[in-house]
């Protein structure tokens, strides 16, 4: 027992069946510090922070507070204790105020003392260094705003120890910045903060020591100042993997998609994609950044002839030469054209895959209609997903699993390998990192600079400005519906694009 930590963890063991998610794990977190918690896919990083937030119990295993000997058997238990955690998906009522939701659910009188509430959140932000208006409504709020607000309202309830969840993947380099110095502030009040996340940069200049898990194993804690990428790289996957992203230059470019003045309007009637022009050019990666909501999935998605365009024109041009109009097109008429256009959602099991069905199902759906009548074609479905799973390691029993049995990782594959198999001219992909560990994200990106060489164009949405600006020749930066500017992907900066990410109007090339 360590009366200088805040967390200790010993031998926890958490099963799911024949599954063990952790196996006897033994890490601390010690008051007063910032501790990133690396793991690859799998490895039980989210199971460990829900046994400590109160979701999971464990089967086996201590948890110390502050020195003591605890049981958490539900959240409202850790937060007795004084754990809040923050997740990814933000717990807000859109319609109520930033105090109002911070207040909501606590115990108190019946007729509410509003400026006392409003004195105490005032004195919360200025102390840490927020910036936060207690009347302003969620709806009004960007992200940056609205993960303020569940911050503070776990200050206000009293709260020593934070655990957020990917804080950063939907901030721009400037939000990320505020925020990093608002934890580095609370760190100096006494505040002990668990980060989990997948951008190894953020890990070296923001916390004090890293733990690693790999499949469900502790592995050990270094000291921030004694890590770099690739040691940390070595330590979650077990063998050293090369973190240069290639990037060749574009051979022989060609137009492939011309789009102008694209608008699309919500079926409430909200301008969700406001004019959009932009081309897409074989053999290049074309880089989508935004903050969340900016209107990049409305972009690919009407270009994939998935939501109609209220105005404006798609233009494709196939490689073997002529043009065809696609704005008002259906996805099952631009494939029956023969435009070979792929596109992998940022949901996953939700428009890409179906998670009921297996792997050899899941190939079948883009060529069921080869089939014959009555008896549809497995042996080459089947015969796609055995090469898949060979050529990108996908970890599964076999092609007769389900993919929702699949870890992210994995159904990323089972997804972005279907696509890819299709030979598209042009591909359109989605975050296809998003929530990966470090080797899943590689083997990606190894596949579209793979597709880029054989003369695809590839747009791909991304949100970690860092890759987006080490894999993609150009960048286009959305804010607002808006496209800001389109920016050379080898010579731009972070601030650069960060600023773009937060304005509308800017110059487009």
């Amino acid at each position: 027992m360590n009366e200088n930590n805040a967390i200790e963890l010993k031998n926890i063991t958490k099963r799911f069946g024949q599954v063990v998610a952790n196996d006897k794990v033994c890490l601390s977190l010690k008051k007063g510090e910032i501790l990133s918690i690396l793991g690859e896919n799998g490895s039980g990083k989210t199971t460990l922070m829900n046994m400590i937030s109160g979701i999971y119990y464990p089967d086996e295993g201590q948890i110390l507070i502050h020195g003591k000997e605890v049981t958490i058997r539900s959240p409202k238990d850790s937060f007795d204790l004084g754990i809040g955690m923050i997740h990814q998906h933000f717990k807000l009522v859109d319609v109520l105020t930033a105090a109002d939701n911070i207040i909501l659910g606590l115990p108190g009188k019946e007729i509410l003392d509003r400026k006392a509430v409003n004195d105490k959140i005032n004195e919360l932000t200025g102390k840490y260094g927020f910036d936060l208006d207690p009347d302003q409504k969620i709806y009004r709020m960007s992200v940056s705003q609205k993960q303020t607000v569940e911050i503070v309202k776990m200050l206000y309830r009293g709260v020593d120890i934070l655990i957020l969840d990917e804080p950063t993947a939907v901030l721009t380099p400037q939000e990320a910045d505020r925020l990093f110095a608002v934890l580095r502030n609370m760190k100096k009040a006494g505040h002990s903060i668990i980060i989990i996340t997948h951008k190894l940069n953020e890990v070296l200049s923001l916390s004090d020591r890293v733990a690693v898990l790999r499949k469900g194993q502790y592995i050990g804690t270094i000291e921030t100042k004694d890590a770099t990428e690739e040691s940390l790289t070595e330590m979650m996957v077990g063998k050293k993997v090369s973190l240069n992203i290639e990037r060749p230059d574009p051979v022989n470019p060609k137009e492939r998609l011309n789009v102008k003045g694209l608008t699309c309007i919500s079926r409430e009637g909200v301008k969700t994609l406001n004019n959009a022009s932009f081309t897409a050019n074989s053999g290049e990666i074309l880089g989508i950044a935004g903050v969340a909501g900016s209107g990049q999935r409305e972009l690919l998605e009407a270009i994939a002839g998935l939501v109609p365009s209220a105005e404006g024109s798609i233009s494709y041009y196939p490689p073997e030469g002529g043009e065809k109009e696609l704005t008002s097109m259906s996805a099952a008429e631009i494939a029956r054209i023969g435009v070979r256009l792929s596109f992998v959602p940022e949901d996953r099991l939700g428009m890409g895959l179906v998670g009921a069905m297996d792997m050899t199902d899941n190939m079948m759906l883009r060529s069921y209609r080869k089939g014959r009548p009555f008896f549809a074609d497995r042996k080459a479905p089947k015969g796609l997903a055995e090469r898949l799973i060979a050529e990108l390691e996908i970890a599964t029993p076999g092609t007769s699993v389900p993919v929702r049995k699949l870890s992210g990782g994995n159904v990323q594959k089972v997804l972005v390998g279907r696509e890819i198999s299709l030979a598209p001219a042009v591909m359109l992909v989605a975050y296809p990192v998003r929530g990966l560990d470090i080797h899943s994200s590689y083997t990606i990106y190894h596949l579209l600079n793979e597709q880029k060489k054989q003369g695809t164009a590839v747009v791909c949405v991304g949100e970690d400005l860092d890759v987006l600006m080490e894999l993609c020749d150009r960048i286009l930066v959305m804010c607002g519906g808006e496209i800001s500017g389109i920016v050379d992907g080898r010579t731009a900066t972070k601030e650069e694009i960060g600023k773009l990410m937060m304005k509308t109007g800017g110059t487009q090339a």
